[in-house]
């Protein structure tokens, strides 16, 4: 529960006996409980709390958003002693275009806002295009008040994964577990398969062009857990993922007179593409553009896969297509729409915006032994999956779509929701409700994701039969 809203139900049920509600105790205790109930969780399969927990606090020092977290982080700080809490501060340091200089005020002045606001940093991570130079550590050292061995470089590398590997190398393990006084517990890191997952992935020369078909393109950060996923899948596969950016609204028939060489581009790329991929979204903007790719990747037989909204779109444009309900929609675009082939079921109340989202790690039941998400993900009964949505498949239709031959082969618990679709004459055409790039990790990618890249590569088949000793 968020803090600010634990205050308020607190207040509500007379906890604070009458006096005025404040920041500072009220918010910023609430900050402190959460944070220590959280540390409290089991996160590895055993059992009691972690060794370590972890805290981000995002912003910028002196911004008035994060004032209440900070002052709850002191007053953590205090209560936790020193030997409980580090403080890695992390830092830009800029070099001026005309000089070259590594600049080193801009931290100078952060961290003393910092100490003023009672913190003080034990390590600096800093953040620079090239190496640092001795003389700029030296620098911040003298001035911040920090040990040099605590003053971390993350400079750019050729890819993310070496981060891990920079760290090390800086002995920024030792550093933190003796600020915690953890050193006699500690091991040595064991980085060996992810260093040959860094090195490979800077050597692969192959690739899968991949059409992201979306909304959002235009901020490609929006997707940034889609993009880790499909990176994930396609190292997997030692390929590297060539991701197409294809705005939904180009696709669509008004583009044509209105931006006809950008509708032009967008439907050469898609055309160009191994696979298509229609990630989730909220409102009707782009929303021809989606159905029209996933029109065209069923018609064309290229591997599909629609995630949340692209899951809801792939049953609209069936619904259109191929049952012939020409208006067939979503009641988020259409509230009168005569087939309402997606409806909302929320958990919650069906008035309120608020709490009405079915949120978190749910369980899906795999319908279907022979279908192909069954065989990816490699059980016969469920599946954990993160959700993230409002709108669902309307139960009443589904007995119209099966006919047709669209099939839902995974369900919640109930039978009422519909988490996943498969098209059985396709060779790879999946829609989901639920959000599986959010579980996808370096070394272990999404099923649904390596399905995709593996489609694209025409190599599924093969992939299913020699992991399941499927004949």
């Amino acid at each position: 529960m968020f803090p600010g809203q634990s205050v308020l139900e607190k207040e509500r049920r007379g906890d604070y006996l009458g006096k005025t509600v404040q920041v500072v105790p009220h918010i910023t205790d609430a900050i402190k409980d959460w944070i220590e109930s959280v540390a409290v969780i089991p996160v590895d399969g055993n059992e009691g709390p972690a060794d370590v927990c972890v805290i981000e606090l995002g912003g910028t020092v002196g911004d008035i958003e994060s004032m209440p977290f900070i002052e709850a982080l002191r007053q953590l700080s205090f209560s936790v002693g020193p030997d409980n809490f580090c403080l890695i501060h992390v830092s830009l340091i800029p070099v001026l275009g005309v000089v070259g200089e590594q600049k080193t005020k801009p931290t100078q002045h952060s961290v003393r806002e910092l100490r003023a606001l009672g913190l003080t940093a034990h390590l600096l991570a800093c953040r620079s295009a090239e190496p640092l130079l001795q003389s700029t550590k030296d620098k911040l050292s003298q001035f911040c008040h920090v040990p040099i061995n605590n003053i971390l470089n993350i400079h750019d590398v050729p890819n993310i994964w070496h981060i891990p590997l920079l760290l090390r190398n800086q002995n920024a393990h030792h550093s933190i577990l003796q600020q915690l006084n953890l050193l006699r517990n500690a091991t040595h890191p064991g980085l060996q398969q992810w260093t040959e997952m860094a090195e490979a992935y800077d050597n692969l020369t192959e690739s899968v062009r991949i059409a992201m078909v979306g909304k959002y393109v235009g901020l490609t950060d929006s997707y940034l857990s889609v993009v880790k996923a499909l990176l994930h899948a396609c190292v997997a596969r030692s390929l590297r993922p060539s991701i197409d950016w294809i705005a939904a609204s180009d696709l669509e028939d008004d583009s044509a007179k209105s931006a006809p060489e950008a509708h032009a581009a967008a439907w050469e790329t898609l055309k160009s593409a191994a696979c298509v991929l229609v990630p989730g979204g909220f409102g009707d903007r782009g929303v021809k553009g989606m159905m029209l790719a996933a029109k065209y990747a069923r018609e064309n037989n290229v591997p599909y896969l629609g995630i949340c909204l692209g899951m809801q779109i792939s049953v609209i444009e069936f619904a259109r297509s191929v049952l012939g309900w020409e208006r067939a929609n979503s009641v988020e675009f259409d509230a009168q729409t005569p087939n309402p082939v997606v409806i909302f079921m929320p958990e919650g109340s069906r008035t309120h915006m608020g709490s009405t989202m079915r949120l978190g790690s749910r369980r899906t039941f795999l319908k279907a032994p022979d279908s192909i998400t069954s065989k990816l993900y490699g059980i016969s009964e469920y599946v954990d999956e993160r959700h993230r949505h409002r709108y669902e498949v309307n139960p009443d239709l589904i007995g119209s779509l099966e006919e047709a031959g669209l099939k839902f082969v995974g369900k919640d618990e109930s039978g009422k929701r519909m988490e996943i679709l498969e098209l059985p004459s396709h060779p790879f055409y999946v829609g989901v409700q639920f959000h599986p790039e959010f579980k996808s990790r370096p070394g272990r990618p999404s099923a649904l994701f390596l399905g995709l890249i593996l489609a694209a590569t025409g190599k599924l088949e093969a992939h299913i039969c020699k992991h399941l000793n499927v004949s």
